[in-house]
């Protein structure tokens, strides 16, 4: 017959871990479904004590009852009545094979849709009633609740103190479900079993918890995340080919009046992009984008000063899946778009009609002088990206426009006003088109006229050329005018670079001085650029920004090759060889203790006899092979130990030399002896007993 206690440890461990998914879903959408996963098993477990009968049915009653409260809980559709239709079926059986996918294809932390988290208090109900199943062994039943926790930890792992509180709390219900269980009370009294849990489990538990938690942050620090279900997922996206905006930002140019999108915002905005481009095989750009479902919200990556903007907008187009927006979006209301988190792009496959939604986004806002002499960005691998085959000539042009510099952001600054310099913006009619290798090699080397396209992309790629990370963005120029209704038309339309910043981001450049204008520029990221561009000294008078000179004080924490000395590794390494020393040697004993109190008959006074050994050992006492309890009592001469021997070195005779063997209570007799030796070495001085606790050589037997 199981307890109450134990009933409610095994849920707990069942449906506890799912809160380790609060990172992706938050917790307090969490806290509900789950609670009632605990709720349904406790109730079914009840009903089954109160009714035997039911007994054989009490897994059919939690999945049921379970998935009732979940439908109601979470707005499955259902009768009047509260009893399930087809639909609330769809939905149950696509919580099981899609939601969890589609958890990986979304931006954390996730929207807490149901079609999305609904996999988690599934994962929890079915963990709970598998453990209900399993109580009558204790150790079994908590083996549901550990994949539970292996399945949080696939989706996001837990390091440091998290892990370790965590894995505490764990530790602690599964410590309640041994403590509480009638099949463990049947082998080891009350007192013992308790002591055996906290020694066995949750000192262990915790240990491990620390080991881990080190090796963790060690192998993945905070600014190198671990490896997890989600990094390869990304939606997958329709097989049609989409008309890239760059193709159309000639056809635009041709019809100027017509309007594009409307936006509501009291504040200035320098542009909008609509997608970018990074891919160039010589004839085509096309864009890397790995989509995923736009969360609640997007946290910015870089630790860099910020402001926080928002505007309603305003977009009746359909004919193409891009949507206005701005390059760090923070959150998306009205709508559920794909967000490539790397571009800022928000694309809407399949939309049937205008597209109405407030978009929240983060601008950065740089110190001038830093942007102007900041290093590039090489780890910005989107933007080094194929060339193809480069036409003969713009290598040349490429190392003469920047004069041999060295990539820096000052070096893409004197890139920007080559171009301004020795390039035109071509108006009218008689408008070029085009971004492949023919075209930009005519612009760059022939006539040198283009549109904001030629621009764009001749700029990426002598940008390139020279080792600057560049991409092209497509957009619009945002009018001057702020307030309500403020209309973007296609004379709006804009191609730009952008180049990667060390420690800022992707910062937008303009070749063509198609944004220059009498207005006010938008605080943050265009007004730094701006500020940075004023400052750049005549091109004659620019230098190379100077390196950071070594720091006198990394000296000696390098290697003999130069490589940082590794001493997370050697500190987290030492780290862990030490927590396993303090919690292994106890562990090992307690479980050692314990395999030989369970031992038969004779076997369990001789286990006796050998934990009263290998205690006085710990504590120094000398000890010989061929030593009877007798002897080690006159090699210690402890009076408080000595009376423990004795009656020890009683129940070994009998046990071993009696012809009609141990009688049932000698073994108790004998366990009872020990207990009194340990008695009388824990009144000796605390250094001696944590120098015994944690002394490695009694782990080995004596030969």
């Amino acid at each position: 017959m199981t307890t109450r206690a134990s009933v409610l440890a095994v849920l707990f461990t069942a449906a506890g871990p799912g809160l380790l998914f609060a990172p992706v879903f938050g917790i307090g959408a969490l806290l509900l479904p789950l609670a009632l996963v605990v709720a349904a098993g406790f109730a079914v477990s009840e009903l089954c004590a109160r009714r035997p009968a039911l007994v054989p049915w009490r897994a059919v009653l939690v999945l049921v009852v379970g998935l009732l409260a979940l439908s109601e809980a979470m707005l499955f559709p259902t009768t009047l009545a509260g009893l399930p239709t087809a639909e609330t079926g769809r939905a149950l059986l696509a919580g099981v094979t899609e939601s969890w996918q589609l958890t990986l294809q979304s931006t954390w932390p996730a929207r807490p849709d149901p079609e999305l988290m609904l996999f988690v208090p599934l994962a929890a109900l079915v963990a709970a009633t598998l453990g209900l199943e399993l109580l009558r062994w204790p150790l079994l039943a908590l083996l549901p609740g550990v994949a539970m926790v292996v399945l949080s930890q696939a989706y996001v792992s837990l390091t440091g103190l998290t892990a370790v509180l965590a894995a505490f709390a764990f530790a602690v219900v599964a410590g309640l479900l041994l403590s509480t269980s009638d099949r463990a009370g049947d082998a080891v009294p009350t007192a013992a079993r308790r002591s055996f849990v906290a020694l066995a489990l949750v000192v262990p538990t915790v240990v491990l918890a620390v080991a881990g938690a080190v090796l963790a942050t060690v192998v993945h620090p905070v600014d190198r995340p671990a490896v997890s279900l989600r990094d390869k997922q990304f939606v997958p996206l329709p097989p049609a080919r989409v008309a890239s905006p760059l193709d159309e930002l000639t056809e635009r140019m041709q019809d100027p009046d017509e309007p594009v999108f409307s936006y509501s915002a009291d504040h200035p905005v320098d542009r909008w992009r609509l997608a970018v481009l990074d891919r160039f095989n010589g004839v085509n750009w096309t864009p890397s984008a790995q989509p995923r479902r736009l969360g609640a919200e997007l946290r910015p990556v870089l630790d860099v000063p910020r402001d926080e903007y928002t505007a309603s907008i305003r977009y009746p187009g359909t004919e193409t899946p891009w949507l206005p927006s701005q390059a760090l979006p923070a959150s998306v209301t009205g709508l559920a778009p794909l967000v490539d988190e790397a571009s800022g792009t928000l694309m809407a496959y399949g939309r049937t009609g205008p597209a109405a939604y407030t978009l929240t986004w983060w601008e950065p806002r740089p110190d001038a002088a830093e942007l102007r002499d900041a290093a590039i960005d090489p780890s910005a691998r989107t933007g080094f990206g194929d060339l193809g085959q480069v036409p003969a000539g713009i290598a040349d042009l490429a190392r003469e426009a920047v004069r041999d510099d060295r990539p820096a952001f000052q070096t893409a600054l004197v890139l920007e006003q080559f171009f301004r310099d020795n390039y035109r913006l071509a108006t009218g009619s008689d408008l070029p088109s085009g971004s492949g290798w023919p075209q930009l090699r005519t612009f760059l080397l022939d006539n040198r006229r283009g549109t904001t396209e030629q621009f764009a992309a001749a700029y990426v790629v002598l940008a390139r050329i020279v080792g600057i990370p560049a991409r092209i963005a497509v957009g619009f120029r945002a009018p001057e005018e702020t307030g309500d209704d403020v209309v973007v038309h296609n004379s709006d339309v804009l191609a730009w670079p952008e180049v990667a910043v060390a420690g800022i981001g992707w910062v937008p450049l303009d070749p063509a001085g198609a944004t220059s204008g009498t207005g006010t520029k938008p605080k943050g990221l265009a007004e730094a650029t701006a500020e940075a561009r004023e400052q750049l000294p005549p091109l004659e008078d620019v230098r190379d920004p100077e390196l950071p000179e070594d720091d006198e004080e990394t000296e000696g924490t390098t290697t003999s090759d130069g490589e940082p000395f590794p001493w997370a590794w050697v500190l987290g390494g030492a780290g862990v060889l030490v927590v396993a020393w303090v919690g292994g040697v106890p562990l090992f004993r307690a479980l050692r203790t314990r395999r030989r109190r369970r031992r038969p008959g004779a076997a369990a006074v001789v286990g006796a006899w050998a934990e009263a050994r290998d205690r006085l050992r710990a504590h120094g006492v000398p000890y010989t092979p061929g030593m009877t309890p007798r002897d080690l009592a006159a090699a210690t001469n402890d009076p408080l130990v000595v009376p423990g021997l004795h009656a020890l070195a009683r129940s070994v005779d009998v046990a071993l030399w009696s012809p009609t063997g141990p009688a049932p209570t000698t073994a108790t007799e004998a366990w009872t002896a020990v207990r009194a030796v340990r008695t009388g070495l824990a009144k000796r001085p605390f250094g001696a007993r944590v120098k015994a606790a944690l002394d490695p050589r009694t782990l080995v037997s004596p030969r």
